[in-house]
């Protein structure tokens, strides 16, 4: 074989690979990456063209969780379960996300190793009822709010990556009719190989509005016919299934299941400033039929799909808030000018304490929408508010960080240029995730 034509090829594009000149301009390097990305690309082609979903049964009936207990007042205490479970995600969350976080905003994918350790927590049986396989008897809002925090407080972006499915999970277990669930939800608990998949709601226009779908799905028999572009979609590359927000001819919001198979799907990578580990990348319908089986459930509700997505954002803006917090105070109290503590100057102080106070406040405004959707109360207006609170101030405490750390602030080598980097996309982007 080695006299091969093929084989000389390769040995001598080997041997300018490790030439003086080759080893000046990194030349091995590059192609192994090339090679790595080539190989990824087509494993996550490959994949997406390959799953197959299972055909719905005898199902008769929907499974959902149960409303929570309901109360007057929620209860800022964590339960003994809830602590466990924090205490679990944050040791992750420090371990994997947080050590790693520098290295991957840089390659935009997260490595095997951490995404075999994230499944191993198992949070998609926390999704789904007992009645379809997993382990959920009542609504777990709060209980999903402090994951996505504590997974945030590691690293925003991958944070997003890997709730992606999940999140796509609590939709369908949710709003999912009888037979989308038993079609699709043993996918996410296949323990080997698990669906990703993702929800699309934002759209490339300014100022965009979730209510005023660009993205249209026109009925003809028993199809749908789907038309739109969707912008900053997490995991584009590699999902399989997509949860595309769309409107109908009648004027009204939707989502429809669509696998990445279909005709007329295609996807393209955005080279964004943050978020880089969810890999954004956007969406394009270009005519894709779907049944009208692939309208998410019987009885939607799009206002409150979108406010639990606002609920999610908000969650994920805190954790790395507090990460700030928590960096900023340390660094301050030890960082010495004009021979003392700069903790010492009031301007340093002050902001300090405006960041704890925003922090609060963005956390009670959530927690309440959290605790009433959870107990299956009205919470739209509280997750508007709480919306609101994080777009506002998420983004200033990102800013307040670097300031605070001076230059050291705006070198990538140091973890606040990041986190500016990642809350600013609060500001935008929290319509496209749901909890």
């Amino acid at each position: 074989m080695s006299d091969t034509p093929l084989a000389k090829l390769f040995v001598a594009f080997n041997n300018v690979l490790d030439s003086k000149v080759g080893a000046s301009l990194g030349l091995r390097k590059l192609v192994e990456k090339m090679t790595y990305q080539g190989t990824y690309t087509g494993i996550n082609l490959a994949k997406r063209s390959s799953r197959l979903f299972a055909s719905p049964g005898k199902q008769q009936k929907a499974g959902r969780p149960d409303n929570a207990k309901k109360a007057d007042l929620f209860d800022l205490n964590l339960t003994e379960d809830q602590e466990m479970i924090r205490e679990t995600i944050r040791q992750f969350a420090t371990q994997y996300l947080r050590k790693n976080a520098e290295k991957i905003n840089e390659t935009c994918q997260i490595p095997e190793e951490i995404i075999k350790e994230f499944q191993a927590l198992g949070l998609p049986y926390y999704s789904v009822p007992e009645a379809l396989g997993g382990v959920l008897n009542e609504k777990a809002t709060v209980t999903q709010m402090i994951i996505a925090e504590e997974l945030a407080y590691g690293d925003l972006g991958m944070a997003l990556a890997l709730l992606a499915p999940v999140n796509a999970l609590n939709a369908i277990t949710t709003w999912g009719n009888a037979a989308q669930q038993e079609k699709y939800i043993p996918a996410f608990l296949d323990e080997t190989n698990p669906v990703t998949a993702v929800i699309a709601v934002n759209e490339p226009a300014p100022l965009f509005d979730p209510f005023q779908l660009k993205t249209k799905a026109v009925r003809k028999g028993d199809k749908y016919v789907l038309n739109g572009t969707k912008a900053s979609v997490p995991l584009v590359n590699s999902a399989e299934l997509f949860l595309v927000a769309a409107q109908t001819e009648e004027g009204e919001n939707t989502v429809f299941i669509v696998e990445s198979s279909a005709q007329g799907v295609s996807v393209r990578s955005q080279n964004a400033m943050g978020l880089r580990p969810a890999a954004l990348g956007e969406l394009t319908l270009d005519s894709v039929e779907v049944l009208t089986a692939a309208r998410l459930g019987d009885t939607f509700d799009y206002q409150q799909f979108i406010s639990y997505a606002r609920l999610g954002w908000c969650a994920l803006a805190i954790g790395t808030a507090r990460a700030v917090l928590d960096e900023t105070i340390p660094y301050a109290n030890e960082r010495i000018a004009f021979g003392e503590p700069i903790s010492h100057r009031q301007s340093v102080a002050f902001k300090i304490a405006n960041i704890r106070i925003e922090l609060d406040t963005m956390k009670i405004l959530t927690q309440r929408a959290a605790a009433l959707a959870e107990q299956g109360k009205p919470f739209n207006r509280e997750a508007f508010l709480a919306a609101v609170s994080c777009q506002e101030r998420a983004m200033d405490i990102g800013n307040d960080g670097v300031q605070l750390f001076g230059g050291i602030g705006f070198m990538r080598d140091f973890p606040a240029e990041r986190w500016y980097r990642d809350l600013r996309a609060v500001s935008w982007c929290y319509n496209g995730m749901h909890l």
